[in-house]
């Protein structure tokens, strides 16, 4: 089947949503309103890059990732046994619907709810691994991907304490020669595993790491009243800090955890940098599903948005304005 084509968008045309002079309210603005780019702060608007299709029935924004060029952003049907993955190129929003180079669709039917991504390369090759957010031997599946076309080529067994378990985030926070290390969490909590580079299949032995506290976390030096209503999807790392997006209907926020190689026990959220989208031209739903730093040094996230409940026309990859990572 041919490669499509999906809704590109440039720069240039792409839209935000900024916040009034009233809290909580928003309104159109466009991405040629620049402000100067700090990596502290707080960040209130963001720019569509590119809206996502819904090919072969699959409706539900997932699992996201960024790497140099691109972001991968996965999405999902109502029974979880098809999953598309889009590529969109940072630099103008050109977004292509990737190919299932084992059978020649352009689905998979083996990731599950497919909850997060992070991407990974070894020896000039690329791979994906997704948490399919199930117990047993495909915890996590790992794709390669050459250019739009992905093959799947490994699947693992998560364990904490020698139980099976799943998890619902996962990215990676440093590799050897031989090893990869990454991060995994579910729900608040974060783990520790450890895979041989080569390996495609095995168990990753789980070790506590951290939790995060929420309820004391403060956006735009505020805390949230009702921050336990809130529900978190992915998460991103870089540079020794997780951004963790939170949703409560047509509200995101993204709070900010540093020093994360040595932390244990529970941690708190940074002070002096925040994000938050309140969205009326998405008053039904804003959930942004996970975020990475990418091009611009940008703050990435994928959507899922809704005007209304049956609105499925608008999930989307984005970045927030003006904020620029360290």
């Amino acid at each position: 089947m041919a490669l499509v084509a999906i809704g590109a968008a440039s720069t240039q045309h792409a839209s935000a949503e900024g916040t009034k002079a009233g809290p909580g309210t928003t309104t159109a603005r466009t991405a040629s309103v620049v402000r100067p780019a700090a990596s502290t702060g707080y960040f209130n608007t963001y720019t569509t890059m590119a809206t996502l299709g819904n090919a072969n029935s699959c409706y539900a924004a997932e699992g996201f990732a960024v790497g140099s060029s691109y972001t991968y952003s996965v999405k999902i049907n109502g029974d979880e046994n098809k999953a598309v993955i889009y590529r969109t190129r940072m630099s103008d929003g050109t977004t292509t619907l990737m190919k299932n180079g084992d059978n020649g669709t352009t689905y998979a039917t083996y990731l599950g709810h497919a909850n997060d991504v992070v991407l990974s390369s070894t020896d000039g090759n690329y791979y994906m691994f997704v948490v399919t957010m199930k117990a047993g031997s495909t915890s996590v599946v790992k794709l390669k991907y050459v250019s739009t076309t992905f093959y799947k080529v490994g699947s693992y067994t998560l364990q904490y304490d020698g139980a099976n378990k799943s998890m619902s985030g996962v990215k990676i926070t440093s590799k050897t020669a031989s090893t990869i290390n990454f991060l995994f969490k579910s729900g608040r909590t974060f783990y520790r595993g450890t895979l041989p580079r080569s390996a495609t299949s095995g168990t990753i032995a789980l070790s506590s790491a951290f939790s995060l506290d929420v309820v004391h976390a403060k956006v735009n030096g505020k805390t949230i009243d009702n921050i336990s209503s809130y529900v978190n999807q992915g998460f991103g790392y870089d540079s020794n800090t997780v951004y963790f997006p939170m949703t409560y209907e047509n509200v995101s926020i993204v709070l900010v955890y540093r020093n994360i190689s040595t932390a244990s026990g529970t941690i708190y959220s940074a002070d002096d940098l925040s994000f938050r989208i309140t969205s009326s031209a998405y008053p039904t739903l804003f959930e942004i599903e996970s975020v990475g730093i990418g091009a611009g040094s940008h703050l990435w996230f994928s959507t899922n948005r809704k005007n209304s409940s049956s609105d499925t026309a608008h999930d989307g990859v984005h970045y927030f304005n003006g904020f620029t990572a360290p």
